[in-house]
């Protein structure tokens, strides 16, 4: 277990997650994955193993604005496919730094040639409303979330569904066996913690004593 691994899995966003702070569903993500539409930027080859998904905060950005078009705006699959397509040459960054608009469940945009706004696949000058979804709302959308209940600082908890129903540190995603693991290869509390930022000294010590964590 590499620390470079454990960070990016840090800074990364479960399917759960990603719901609840774009909107999009999970059956969606997972639809949208399969279809090759949006793929998660941390995705395992082998999607069949837990967390196989895993979400950058751009990613959850670009999500947020599919979510207003697909989900709020109801723009056809179909057609949010063909603006990719259109918008290839972006990249990436294609929903999360493009300013879109969205008239008659179809999307446009400030075309850079023309200076003016058009629908993306056909070309058509538009008038509309700009869709505005800003990054810092969404930041402070994943500090809420991830806001522990004070009461469930140093505790273990089980839940199922979370972790193959092995024990967690209460209030996340965190596997015991984890924790564990790091404190087996000699790890010390203060550089787990600097490998889990949101932990606190008793959320360690209670993984470390916990017996029986597989």
């Amino acid at each position: 277990m590499s620390k470079e691994t454990t960070k990016t899995a840090i800074a990364a966003f479960t399917e759960d997650q990603v719901e609840r702070l774009t909107g999009v569903t999970v059956h969606q993500l997972r639809h949208w994955d399969r279809t090759g539409f949006f793929v998660p930027s941390m995705a395992y080859e082998d999607r069949s193993q837990p967390l196989s998904r895993l979400y950058s905060f751009r990613d959850l950005v670009s999500l947020k604005i599919l979510n207003l078009l697909r989900n709020e705006h109801k723009v056809s699959l179909q057609h949010l496919r063909q603006v990719k397509e259109t918008l290839s040459h972006l990249g990436e960054d294609i929903w999360a730094k493009t300013k879109l608009y969205v008239l008659k469940r179809r999307v446009a945009f400030d075309n850079p040639v023309t200076k003016a706004k058009e629908e993306i696949v056909t070309g058509q000058g538009v008038l509309a409303i700009a869709l505005e979804v800003v990054t810092g709302d969404m930041r402070n959308s994943v500090e809420d979330m991830r806001r522990r209940d004070e009461t469930l600082v140093g505790q273990i908890e089980t839940k199922k569904g979370i972790a193959r129903s092995k024990p967690v540190i209460a209030g996340t995603r965190i596997p015991v066996s984890t924790i564990k693991a790091f404190a087996e290869e000699g790890y010390t509390v203060n550089q787990i913690r600097q490998e889990y930022p949101t932990l606190t000294e008793a959320d360690i010590m209670a993984a470390i004593k916990h017996k029986d964590a597989a």
